[in-house]
């Protein structure tokens, strides 16, 4: 094999991915935003903003503040809906040669499964990703993605009704992270992502009040790598199912460390909003580092810091 053209593939479930880098839900708008700064061919996936059944508008602003290494966000899953997304935004993703990844999110576990049905259709859909750090109105409130029984059984209802690899995305609001994707790889889940935003906020010295309207909002950037980062090494010992590792992840050196720590894949969120061609410029890094390790294949660095 030629050493100079290792294999970036990876493998989510029956998911087969040219590379191992996707786009963190919310990060990169339904990909149409970036077409003039990367070749949306080359991302390994894009996960697009999360999508619910009616459109929602969000939280009134300001819902962004940028803190120190990294962002609070409080955006409120603003989304134009599953109707005007599988009409308006799907024809233009089926153009683009990638694999396109639907972040869903309910207040139900009875909207995530409508969800998943109208979705196993539609042409170009590669997989889910579900958002269970959304509050379950029907218990009070609590997010699913807090409590292993909730977890386990939105993840499985939605198993029963899709053929589609299903992705789990996981809160690190909790105090055992490994037990909840347990409860998700239990429930039928392909692969677990984590993490997702951390919970914080800010307040102004000037006007003595929370600077986001929704006063809370989710952490996010390069300030919760180090926590994600060992959410990961964590989890790998607890599933056998694979982790696509998200939190902070800026370079092709955050990169390979989430890979070691036992990351099949990455994804790649605020660094987008700082830097438009972060995903390229990873994927160019990742192959030059596989070069200089003589490497054949990026699978061999998934888990390595365990070995």
């Amino acid at each position: 094999m030629d050493i100079k053209t290792p294999k970036l593939a990876v493998n989510i479930g029956d998911l087969c991915i040219a590379n191992p880098i996707m786009t963190a839900s919310g990060t990169f708008g339904y990909g149409r935003e970036y077409e003039n700064f990367v070749d949306l061919s080359q991302i390994g996936a894009i996960v697009v903003k999360g999508i619910s059944l009616q459109p929602r508008p969000g939280n009134p602003p300001p819902r962004i503040v940028e803190t120190a290494c990294g962002m609070l966000n409080a955006i409120g899953l603003e989304n134009v809906g599953l109707d005007r997304f599988i009409q308006d935004k799907m024809p233009y993703l089926r153009q683009q040669n990638c694999c396109v990844i639907v972040n869903v999110l309910g207040d139900s576990i009875e909207e995530y499964c409508q969800l998943a049905e109208q979705l196993n259709d539609v042409e170009g859909v590669s997989g889910l990703e579900l958002n269970i750090s959304c509050p379950n109105v029907k218990k009070g409130g609590v997010a699913f993605g807090t409590n292993e029984s909730m977890a386990h059984a939105v993840t499985n209802a939605v198993r029963k009704l899709t053929k589609l690899p299903l992705i789990v995305k996981l809160s690190p609001n909790v105090t055992d992270i490994g037990a909840i994707a347990c409860a998700v790889e239990e429930g039928g889940a392909d692969s677990v992502s984590l993490i997702n935003t951390l919970i914080g906020m800010a307040i102004s010295i000037k006007t003595r009040k929370p600077i986001l309207a929704n006063v809370i909002g989710g952490l996010s950037g390069p300030a919760i790598k180090p926590i994600a980062l060992r959410m990961v090494y964590q989890t790998a010992d607890r599933v056998k199912i694979p982790i696509i590792g998200i939190g902070g992840i800026s370079t092709w050196q955050d990169a390979v460390e989430f890979l070691l720590a036992g990351a099949t894949a990455i994804q790649v969120g605020t660094a987008n909003f700082v830097n438009p061609k972060a995903v390229e410029e990873i994927r160019q890094g990742l192959t030059e580092y596989l070069v200089e390790q003589k490497m054949e294949s990026i699978k061999e660095l998934t888990g390595a810091a365990k070995r």
